[in-house]
């Protein structure tokens, strides 16, 4: 199955809070905050984690990237496939199972 078509879940173990237009992710471990691995998301990475409830396929968040700013299709898949790659890679989220 190709990536754009996959839903993404945010894991658990982690605390958020929205500042501006920016979202501050911190991941929890033995339930203690990991203060080392703090992840500050910019307007558009917020937009995205905002989206990404494991209801929305990656091409309909594309989409919602596209229609929300002046970005091609291409531009913003690109982006946002490498955006989810780097949240995958710190654990933050997870492929939805099917």
């Amino acid at each position: 199955m190709d990536i754009s078509e996959k839903y993404f879940i945010k894991e658990r173990n982690f605390v958020t809070r929205r500042i501006g237009g920016e979202t501050i992710i911190v991941p929890v471990r033995s339930n203690v905050a990991d203060l080392d691995s703090v992840y500050t998301l910019n307007e558009v990475g917020t937009l995205i984690w905002e989206l990404m409830d494991g209801q929305k396929r990656v091409s309909q968040i594309v989409e919602a990237i596209c229609h929300s700013y002046e970005v091609t299709f291409a531009e913003a898949e690109k982006d946002t496939l490498d955006f989810l790659t780097s949240l995958e890679t710190a654990g933050l989220i997870a492929h939805q199972k099917e």
